[in-house]
Parts: C-alpha cells; structure tokens; sequence
C-alpha cells in the first residue's frame, strides 16, 4: 500500500501498460525507440519489449506511417498503443487520425471497431523550445469518432486505457510530460485540506473539495496535466485570501461529459495550457453557459498561455505558460 501511494504518474502508466499487455495478448505497442534497453523519451514504455517481446515495436520516425500501422492492426481484429514521442508532431499524423482511423469505424457499410490509442506526451516547463513543448490538444477536438482524452493523477491509467479500447473507436490520450514526474493521488486523498472523488459515467471526473462544504466561491476546471497547479492555486487562494475553490478535472476532454459533476462555485475559471483561441476551454465555457447562466455571478474565467512561441530559455519560457499564480491572480481579479 505503501509503494503504490507514493507511485509517480510516470511509475503508474509503465505499470498500466504492463497490465494491459498481460491481461490481453491482443494488444501491440508502437513507437519510436520504444523498445529496450531505452525503453521511450520518458521510459513510460520501459521493460515491455524484453517481457512482451515481439508486441513491442520500435519503429522509423515517421508519425503517419507509426498511426496508421496502429490503425491497420486495430482493422484486423488486434488492439493497439501508439506512442508519438512528443505529441506536437502528432500533427504529422493528422490526415492518419482525422481522415482514416476516425472515419474507418464507419465508412464499410456496418459498424466497424477500431481500438486504437495514441499517446501522446505533450506540455512544456521543460525547456525543450518550441517544437516540443506545445499542447495541440485543441486541434484534435470535434472530430466525429475521435474521443480525446488526457491523463489525469485521479484517474487510474489500465481502467483509462480499457476504456479507450472499450469505445472501439481511435482514441487521442494526452500526457503531461511534467506529471509524469508528480505522485498519483490515492485513496480520495490530495493533501492535508482536500479530499476528491470520483463521479459521473465513464471514466467520470475528479471533484477535489473540502471535506463536507458545498458552497464554493469559485469552480475551477482543468484538464489532467494542470491538476497539481490547480491545487496549488487552490490552496494559496484559501489560506492567503479566504477564498474557497473546488476542482473538476475531467479524464475525456472530447466529447465533453460533466454530467453528475455540475459546478457548484459563484464563479467558474477554466485553466489550460496552450494559448487561447478555438480552445478546450472555450468548449466548456461554451456548454456550461446555458446551465449555469441564471446563477453565475460574472462571466466564466479563461485562462490561457499567451500568444506566443514557447521559448527554451527557462526565464522566457515562465512568461509563456501558465502556472499555478497564473490560476490564483485571474480568480483574485475575477473575484474583486
């Protein structure tokens, strides 16, 4: 028990893999230099080709051809992993995803089932500059059979990846590269102050509240990568200004499903990484409007990284991307 709370996402997704790979000998993995002793850019695939050998495939770099390889085999009765190194060039893929796997589920004249998953490790505050720090989650969502997850350090990762398999339809999950290295919460647990649960169908939602209070100041949403920051946010904000926050953080961005998990805040900020413009936030802002609008008190919060080019230069990259007083100073003004 021990071991597993103190389990690092990076440690828990490995871990997940593994288990998929054994409980299904169906499922193959695919990647770039995925296969041992390098074991992935960040090791979330380490020791599964010296287990599973052959269903573990290092491949050449080329994202359509690793897709739509993955897609094949998903066609042909089998069940695929693919990792796309860093998910800003899943871009390359694009015409893979959006125009072969996401119509092939419908295009033979009798539904077809496709289980189909594409990791895709995205985020910066790592100083790898601007083609390998992007979140281009939003160029993926409203495409009809395309479900868009992203992992989460509430969501366990083998029920996640079943249920991506269960959808029969190519999913997109995303990884926050910085929460790999953060811990899984565990037990209901976040911290000292905050308890969470999950609720909803599904995969659900992570609600993290304050054990036994229902009347919140502010509702903050994020995707799973923003978690931690959010909670840091969260906390500043109730022990420096008196202010009390929940936090939603939903495993499927796309399609959108809060259902169960109404926000209960005066006043709802929704936080992502990327820059603003046609954003998974502005979708959620968009769909709680006429649920919540007799009841908000002002417009919902979005909050942004900035237009901009993520630099690699660690002090130019901070000004860029969104952290935790970032979240904390956009519900301070909204709230004064």
């Amino acid at each position: 028990m021990i071991e597993r709370v103190a389990e690092r996402v990076a440690e828990h997704l490995n871990r997940a893999l593994h288990e998929v790979l054994a409980a299904d000998p169906a499922v193959y993995v695919l990647g770039e230099d995925i296969a041992d002793p390098y074991g992935g850019a960040f090791k979330i695939t380490k020791g599964l080709s010296s287990r599973f050998g052959e269903r573990v495939r290092s491949t050449p770099l080329s994202e359509g051809a690793i897709v739509g390889a993955g897609a094949g085999l998903a066609l042909a009765g089998d069940k695929a992993i693919v990792e796309i190194m860093f998910a800003d060039f899943a871009t390359l893929a694009f015409d893979q995803l959006m125009n072969f796997a996401a119509k092939s589920t419908t295009m033979y004249g009798r539904p077809v089932p496709l289980p189909l998953v594409v990791r895709c490790p995205s985020g910066g505050h790592r100083g790898y500059g601007p083609t390998h720090s992007q979140s281009p989650q939003k160029h993926f969502l409203g495409i009809p059979g395309l479900p868009v997850f992203e992992l989460t350090p509430f969501h366990d990762a083998r029920a996640l990846l079943e249920h991506c398999f269960a959808t029969l339809t190519p999913c997109l999950l995303f990884e926050d590269k910085v929460l790999y290295t953060r811990r899984m919460f565990h037990e209901g647990v976040v911290d000292d102050l905050f308890r969470y649960e999950l609720i909803g169908a599904g995969p659900g939602v992570a609600r993290v509240r304050l054990e036994g209070v229902d009347d919140y100041d502010c509702t903050l949403i994020v995707p799973g990568g923003m978690a931690h920051r959010a909670v840091e946010a969260m906390r500043d904000l109730l022990l420096d200004h008196d202010i009390l926050c929940e936090l939603l953080v939903p495993a499927r961005l796309y399609p959108l499903d809060l259902t169960g998990a109404s926000p209960r805040g005066r006043h709802v900020c929704v936080a992502e990484d990327g820059p603003a413009g046609g954003t998974w936030g502005a979708e959620v802002a968009a769909r709680l409007y006429p649920a919540l609008w007799d009841r908000l008190t002002r417009p919902i919060t979005l909050v942004s990284a900035a237009d901009s080019v993520i630099p690699a230069a660690p002090h130019l990259e901070r000004e860029v991307l969104v952290h935790a007083h970032t979240i904390r100073l956009a519900v301070l003004e909204a709230l004064a």
